[in-house]
């Protein structure tokens, strides 16, 4: 039989209990996602405006503070329900190893526990190798991890949670969930695009390898949020909340005091450097959002094969000539912020002279984007698949 683009709804049962307010160990595991978002942003700003003089650092401990949230409120919650067997967690749970939990709370339990132990190993990767400011690094590797998997776990609790109060008719109570699971959701684009930054640096973003980073994850993420959340504007509230959270840090981080402890300091910096502007994700997600509530009854490939393009090319229409703004003196404001630059990058860097690196042009521009086309139309594919299951998850 075929797939098609609309998931089954769930319907109304009678007898089913329902919470009437959300449960604190969903605050708990949104509280803890929160904090590592700021804590990450944070700390990559530490780095590039004092260098890492230390572990113990207010941004290390927002970071870290999410592994403890997390491990700690869904430890409590598998050994809860596996010992004390409430009635409304045990039905809502599985087994695994002879603990019974949500599936989220194994999940966020994991990654809580995955965090922790990165911070010895990074402290270690730092002294043997060198005060790097790489994200892309074996202990940090392990950390993203975690953080990936704390906020998938969230995710997977969230909308469990939201599936079973629909189940039960508690509209109100699932509408609560929704916009917190919406939140959430809005933290992992931020989270996927930061993982990210070092290959969306404004100075690339006249080379495709940008796009082709951005188009493997985001509509994957996108279709996740838009099919779980039953938001016909999922894709536009959670890019609002990627938008407004970077151009929030643009804006707030260099309003504190930092200067250089290590060297060689090529460039004076005075105050903590904020990240780059936030991409133009809103336009596509806009665009998309309005394709899908007229793609309901499409299947899921057909659904896939018109997005992946829609997202490509609208992206590119207007991140190109934006990034071309970017290059220019207008930009350097404290609005889009791009006179900050790192203590340690010279004055000849592509950054400080606001040049793209490696400019793409004719053929390699056009076969570069229609590898990105189809790297959009894969992640697309896979994000309904797994959007159309978590519509049905109750565990």
């Amino acid at each position: 039989m075929a797939t098609t683009w609309t998931a089954t709804q769930v319907s109304a049962a009678p007898g089913v209990r329902s919470h009437k307010s959300i449960p604190w160990y969903l605050w708990c595991v949104a509280l803890a996602v929160t904090s590592v978002t700021v804590g990450a942003h944070w700390d990559v700003s530490w780095h590039r405006s004092i260098g890492r003089d230390t572990f113990w650092t207010p941004a290390h401990m927002a970071i870290y503070a999410c592994g403890v949230l997390a491990a700690i409120s869904c430890g409590y919650l598998v050994l809860f329900t596996t010992f004390r067997r409430p009635a409304e967690l045990t039905s809502s749970s599985v087994k695994i190893f002879g603990f019974r939990a949500p599936l989220g709370a194994f999940i966020a339990s994991w990654g809580g526990i995955a965090m922790l132990t990165s911070a010895p190993l990074d402290n270690w990767w730092h002294n043997a190798y060198g005060l790097d400011v790489k994200i892309v690094s074996p202990p940090h590797t392990l950390l993203m991890l975690g953080v990936f998997a704390v906020s998938v776990g969230t995710l997977f609790m969230l909308v469990s949670a939201m599936n079973r109060a629909e189940l039960a008719g508690d509209h109100i109570l699932g509408k609560h969930l929704q916009w917190l699971f919406l939140y959430v959701g809005g933290l992992m684009i931020v989270f996927q695009m930061f993982f990210r930054m070092e290959y969306t640096w404004d100075v690339y973003l006249h080379n495709s390898g940008a796009y082709q980073a951005v188009a493997i994850g985001i509509p994957t993420m996108f279709a996740i949020l838009w099919l779980a959340s039953r938001n016909r504007w999922a894709c536009t509230w959670t890019t609002l909340i990627y938008t407004a959270f970077v151009e929030g840090a643009v804006l707030i981080l260099p309003l504190f005091p930092a200067e250089p402890k290590l060297g060689p300091v090529f460039q004076q910096v005075t105050h903590l450097i904020p990240p780059k502007f936030p991409l133009l994700l809103i336009v596509p997600a806009i665009l998309i959002d309005l394709l899908w509530s007229r793609t309901k009854e499409w299947k899921a490939w057909q659904t896939a094969l018109v997005t992946g393009p829609v997202f490509v090319l609208s992206f590119v229409a207007v991140q190109w000539p934006f990034a071309d703004f970017l290059m220019s003196s207008e930009a350097a404001n404290r609005f889009f912020g791009t006179m900050y630059h790192d203590y340690s990058m010279p004055s000849t860097s592509f950054d400080v002279r606001r040049m793209f690196v490696r400019p793409e042009y004719g053929s390699d521009l056009a076969t570069g984007l229609l590898l990105a086309i189809l790297y959009a139309i894969l992640s697309t594919w896979i994000g309904i698949l797994v959007g159309r299951w978590l519509r049905n998850v109750q565990r």
